[in-house]
């Protein structure tokens, strides 16, 4: 992930504001794990309920996919102007601007419209992705000496709120009368009671401090002049991020919907859902830990990409009868992949600053690529009448993966 004030430092009034912060990191690391919990819930929420969203607008399996690729389009097209507000503003206030924002995405993509449907998810997916961007980069700042423990508190906490709200999304739906709109709605309490949280944290960080100070740095090329976005090795790194994103992206889509299709209830499906994003954790805490401790990632790469091309090829082949041994396979390689992506930013970097300018275009391109995923995927299931063909496109969604990853993961640096 970049750190969006890589070339911002504090005036002397922010670093003691900044010390005092920390001298109560009690408020600071509720502020974070709040605001980490938010981080896909809002995507994850949609899943189990897109077949009552579809029904009540009348919607086709493609424009039903748009729910969830307009949100993943703007968590690209979001990270390109997050830095330069970061820089603008500081990250306290714009991570509290997206946490609002974020709430008020949430209550417009439940409006009584198919145009507020959408509306509100290009709000969520701009709010998601300031805090994709955001958050990494403040842990690094205000934690230099604990940025992998708290990155792992961040982490696991963004997956535990995905794996809230998607087994709570069909109780919640049937707590409310069969209402999806208060089932969706009331997970901008959630962002509500983060951004509450993160008041104090932009009083203490802004409130009584001078302006930042920008470094007069390039935040175009490297410090040697080259730009990542010419490195053929930065491209096969975001490559990867991207086709690794697509692939969660279509499971997050429409893993609840292929096991209703094929006659399993609603809940269960959810349920299932829900444990595929927990045992996501597994992966996502092991595979960097043995990525850091090895010169070529390859191993690992055709380990990841071989257990998400496992899982998917038992959805199509058993979906019901395998349904929790495909969810855990693909947990695994599904978090694994993720957190060898992220890995592999800062182990090809050369320093700092490369890292921060390959995460930006990596995180960008990534979700732009992966935004392409489920409204592919439903679109091919709208023409094919079944899920044999779109998962047999992920399949080859996998064997370009592994390609790219294997001259991603040599022992190299941008």
């Amino acid at each position: 992930m970049p750190d969006a004030e890589a070339d911002v430092r504090p005036s002397p009034q922010g670093a003691a504001a900044r010390r005092a912060l920390l001298a109560h990191p009690v408020v600071l690391l509720v502020g974070i794990v709040l605001a980490s919990l938010n981080m896909r819930a809002a995507l994850a929420s949609v899943s189990p309920l897109v077949g009552e969203i579809s029904q009540s607008f009348g919607l086709s399996s493609t424009a039903s996919s748009l729910v969830t690729s307009v949100p993943v389009l703007f968590l690209g097209l979001g990270a390109l102007v997050a830095p330069w507000l970061a820089r603008r503003f500081g990250s306290e206030p714009v991570l509290l601007f997206a946490l609002l924002l974020l709430a008020v995405g949430i209550l417009v993509r439940v409006a009584p419209s198919p145009v507020a449907l959408y509306g509100g998810g290009v709000l969520v997916g701009t709010a998601i992705a300031l805090l994709n961007v955001l958050m990494p980069g403040l842990i690094k700042r205000d934690f230099p000496d604990r940025a992998a423990s708290m990155t792992s508190v961040y982490t696991g906490a963004m997956i535990a709120g995905a794996t809230l709200v998607a087994a709570s999304s069909v109780p919640l739906e049937k707590a409310f009368g069969g209402s999806w709109e208060a089932s969706l709605a009331v997970w901008s309490l959630l962002a509500v009671l983060a951004a509450v949280a993160w008041l104090p944290q932009v009083l203490i960080a802004h409130g009584r401090t001078g302006h930042e100070v920008r470094m007069a740095t390039s935040s175009a090329s490297s410090p040697a002049g080259k730009s990542v976005w010419r490195s053929p090795l930065a491209w096969q790194v975001t490559l990867f991020m991207g086709l690794q994103s697509l692939w969660s992206y279509v499971l997050i889509a429409w893993m609840p919907t292929i096991f209703t299709d094929h006659g399993m209830s609603r809940s269960t499906a959810g349920v299932i859902f829900a444990f595929n994003n927990l045992i996501q954790v597994a992966g996502a805490f092991g595979v960097p830990l043995l990525a850091g401790r090895m010169r070529s990632q390859r191993p690992l790469i055709v380990l990841v990409t071989s257990l998400v091309a496992a899982g998917y090829a038992g959805l199509m082949v058993a979906p019901v009868s395998g349904a929790w041994l495909w969810a855990a396979v693909l947990g695994i390689g599904q978090g694994g992949a993720v957190g060898l992506a992220l890995t592999l930013i800062v182990l090809r970097s050369g320093d700092a600053r490369t890292a921060a300018q390959l995460s930006g275009m990596a995180q960008t391109i990534g979700y732009l690529l992966a935004a392409a995923g489920p409204i592919t995927a439903g679109a091919v299931h709208q023409a094919t009448g079944g899920w044999t063909v779109p998962i047999t496109l992920v399949l080859g969604v996998c064997a370009a993966a592994l390609a790219v990853g294997l001259f991603a993961a040599r022992d190299r640096t941008v």
